[in-house]
Formats: structure tokens, sequence, C-alpha cells
């Protein structure tokens, strides 16, 4: 992935000057070590700031809801499978955007890097399939594969599924993935485990909401959690309204999730928080064949009803 950057500047330049879009969502350098950040660039001067690397790990698709511009956007495969949902749930207009591919080998995992480096990282480098970090004192690398995040290391979607122009040919598929073995190790838990498993899971929860905000499927004027007439949540940290939150949260979710991760980048206290999406996509897959953003003309198994839709729930 490392010769995107070029590629990205040339085509947003020339998409900027010649009027085709009025601004390009790609990546910058962060102000930290393994983080790059969003970068809205609406002037042809403004692109020599976009870059690629294995820090691009925010999904660009959460800027593009309820846009009215045109507008150019660098996409992996699970970005370009939420402005998929996007479309189909009529947030913004396909002809609203030009899509610039990124074909991915997956983004690493800045704690399981900053775990292993053992102290204060001062800067990053990637070369290749691996990634060098610097700190007062040391110098450590690692092996890409070592450090993807956890979603990375299982998707099965890496190139994009709806793009104008690949930044690359398509990278391989993984394959032999169990994409779910975490989540049959919690199905085949006895109920009071199951339960004591999720009690666990979000006791460290402050309910700052970083997951929403995080969540490209979050669009809502007004979330549940925050509405006051009628009150739905608590606002305290209380274990029956965090329990709640996060329930009620991956149900909106159902169907539509395509597990970008954006939810456990965000979490500030490191919690799972996929453990609640990828049950309800596991679900949605092996009930009724759905995998969402994967066609924009396809509507999702809880949008419409079909006579061969499984019944077994109402016995």
């Amino acid at each position: 992935m490392s010769g995107y950057t070029e590629k990205i500047r040339e085509l947003a330049k020339k998409l900027l000057t010649e009027g085709t879009v009025d601004s390009v969502i790609g990546f910058r350098e962060g102000s930290i070590p393994l983080i790059s950040e969003p970068c809205l660039a609406t002037k042809p001067e403004d692109v020599d700031k976009l870059v690629w690397n294995s820090f691009c790990g925010v999904n660009l698709a959460n800027y593009l809801t309820k846009r009215t511009d045109r507008i150019a956007v660098v996409a992996k495969g699970c970005d370009s499978r939420n402005i998929v949902t996007h479309i189909i749930e009529n947030q913004i207009k396909r002809e609203q955007l030009v899509i610039l591919g990124a074909p991915c080998t997956g983004m690493a995992d800045r704690r399981k890097i900053a775990a292993a480096a053992g102290g204060e990282i001062l800067s990053a480098t990637e070369q290749g399939q691996t990634i060098t970090v610097k700190g007062k004192d040391f110098e450590k690398s690692f092996a890409k594969a070592d450090v993807l995040q956890d979603n990375c290391a299982i998707c099965i979607h890496r190139n994009p599924v709806i793009s104008d122009h690949m930044l690359a040919d398509p990278v391989p598929e993984q394959t032999g993935v169990d994409r779910y073995e975490d989540v049959n190790k919690v199905e085949a838990m006895d109920p009071e485990s199951r339960w004591q498993y999720f009690e666990d899971l979000i006791s460290g929860c402050i309910r700052c909401y970083a997951c929403r905000n995080a969540c490209p499927l979050c669009y809502c004027p007004t979330c549940f959690v925050d509405e006051s007439q009628p009150q739905w949540v608590g606002k305290t940290p209380d274990p029956t309204d965090t329990r709640t939150f996060h329930f009620l949260r991956a149900f909106h979710c159902a169907g539509r999730c395509t597990d970008c991760g954006a939810c456990e980048r965000a979490c500030p206290v490191g919690i799972k928080v996929r453990q609640f999406t990828k049950k309800l996509e596991k679900d949605c897959l092996e009930l009724y064949g759905w995998e969402a953003g994967m066609d924009e003309k396809a509507r999702p198994p809880l949008d419409v009803y079909k006579l061969s839709d499984p019944e077994e729930f109402i016995k």
C-alpha cells in the first residue's frame, strides 16, 4: 500500500482542478505516532497533505452522511461497504461521489504496538510489511501481520466493492478464516456464563459514546441516549443504563455493520465492542445469507419481507 500516496494526490489534484468534485476526503499525518487523521482537501494545493499508510484506520464513510456537495473519498474495503449502506439508506447519492478504491492488507493496531513497545513511542515508520517505532531509548520493529487490528486479521473483503478509480490492483482476499470463532465461544457458554461475560466486557465503560461517534452507522439527528422526552436511558454509568446502551446500539447496527472496527479503535478503555455486533452479523449471514454493503441494489433483510424468511422464532 506504500505507493498509494502519490496516486491519491494525483487523482485528488486532477479532480479538484477540473472541478469534478468540490472536496476530497482522505488522510494526513496525525499529530501523534501511529494515527493518521481524516483530512478534507478543497483546493488543488491542499492535496500534498494527503497520505496513505497502515495507520489510516478511521472509516471515512462517517463523514459522508447528508452532504450536498460533490465529493471524492478514499475507501478501503470496509469503507466502501459503508458507502453502499449510506446509498441504500439515502444518506448520500451515488452521483455525488467519486470513490478512490484502496485495496487494503489491513490496518495496524496502535494499542498492540504500544503495549509491545514498552515505552512512549515518539515516531513510527512503515517499510513494506514492517512497522518500526522509536522512543527515547528504544527502537523496535514489528511484522505488520502480527499487529493488525482484530477485524483486519479476519477480513475477507479487503478490496472495495464499489469504486470509480482504483489506486492499485486488487489484493488477494483471505481464505480459510474463521470470522466467528469468538462468537462461537460465547454461544457455547451456558446462559449464566454468557451474561457474566458481557457484564465483565462492559464493566469499564465510561459512557463517553466514542464508539457511537466513530461508527458510520450512527447518524441519527438525536441518538436514543440523548433523548429527554421521553428519556430512554439514564445519563450516569449505572450498569443497567450502560447495558441498555450497548445492546440497543448493537441492534440498531443489525444487518448494517461491516465490521470496520471503528468502534473498538475509538474506545478509550479498550472495550471489545465488536463482540455485540459480530453476533448479529453472524445471525444475518446464517439466517438470510446477508452481508452488509455488498450490493447497492439489494435491500437489507430487516428492510423487506420474504416468504422464505426463517420463522422458528415465533413458535
